[in-house]
């Protein structure tokens, strides 16, 4: 039987059935993204060994659920430039034209379809709690894309899904070579 945790923010969750050290919740709306339900998972949290993580992860999801449509429609630039990024990288393809077609930027949205939250603590450096919001997207189908917030607080990366919180991390820089992390 499934074990379950609590989080004062979010409620309930229970233990994934593949990964022990993986915990689910129950659909959660998210302001962010009009209020649509995603699940929330914790993801590396063994209780007992991390005394500190609920705590930290209930105010970064806290953080987190203040964020709205307003914060989102603020970051469709870096969202837009993700895409241009990739598009400029591949060979043209017929149906990437509807992407390279967009006027205005925050019809990038669109073109993204978030799939789930994660909250996860980086494991060295600074050892923060990270929220990321995992997303299909039409540019790279076969990675996806990634939102991911620093104590659910302040946009930290944007990038493909590559298991990476951080893109110090993710390309071995320096937290301070890292342009969205060092403006933390």
């Amino acid at each position: 039987m499934a074990q379950e945790i609590y989080s004062k923010t979010i409620g309930q969750l229970i233990q994934h059935d593949q990964f022990d050290d993986w915990w689910e919740s129950g659909e959660i709306e998210i302001p962010f993204f009009d209020h649509k339900g995603f699940t929330v998972i914790f993801m590396d949290y063994e209780p007992g060994k991390d005394s500190a993580f609920m705590d930290e992860a209930d105010q970064a999801l806290t953080d987190f659920l203040k964020l709205n449509s307003e914060d989102r429609i603020a970051i469709s630039g870096l969202a837009y430039k993700n895409c241009t990024d990739f598009l400029d990288i591949v060979e043209p393809d017929e149906a990437d034209e509807p992407l390279r077609q967009i006027e205005d930027i925050n019809d990038i949205w669109d073109f993204i379809y978030p799939t789930g939250i994660y909250v996860a603590r980086r494991h060295h450096r600074d050892k923060d709690i990270y929220i990321t919001i995992a997303c299909n997207c039409e540019w790279e189908r076969e990675h996806g894309f990634q939102l991911v917030f620093r104590q659910g607080k302040k946009l930290t990366r944007v990038s493909d899904e590559d298991g990476h919180l951080t893109k110090s991390d993710a390309f071995g820089i320096t937290d301070e070579e890292d342009e969205l992390l060092s403006q933390f």
